[in-house]
């Protein structure tokens, strides 16, 4: 059974920090790549960071330079680092792990999300 568990969502104010993490279990987790999303009320669910099997990051702009994403292959655990936090960071924060099959199909899990809210 593929689990994946956020935590580390709260409450903080502007300016503040939080380290959200995404426990997995049930995958190979060494090969998948691994999203953060996130999503507000009323808005899309929009990409935040990922970070591939060999390391590489990728960044939406809006969050490029306050977060960091990172992986722990021995404890099947990705990190997001979110720094300098502002009010339109406010959202449900979701960790996808993703790959693709021999066969070329995508075969992705997603967890069930930790709120983050900005607020002063």
């Amino acid at each position: 059974q593929v689990q994946l568990v956020e935590s580390g969502g709260g409450l903080v104010q502007p300016g503040g920090s939080l380290r959200l993490s995404c426990a997995t279990s049930g995958i190979t987790f060494s090969i998948y790549t691994i999203t953060w999303y996130r999503q507000a009320p009323g808005n899309q669910r929009e990409l935040v960071a990922s970070i591939t099997n060999g390391g590489v990051t990728i960044y939406a702009d809006s969050v490029k330079g306050r977060f960091t994403i990172s992986r722990d292959n021995a404890k099947n655990t990705v990190f997001l680092q979110m720094a300098s936090l502002k009010p339109e960071d406010t959202a449900v924060y979701y960790c996808s792990a993703a790959r693709y099959t021999l066969d070329h199909r995508l075969e992705r899990y997603w967890g069930q999300g930790t709120q983050v809210t900005v607020s002063s």
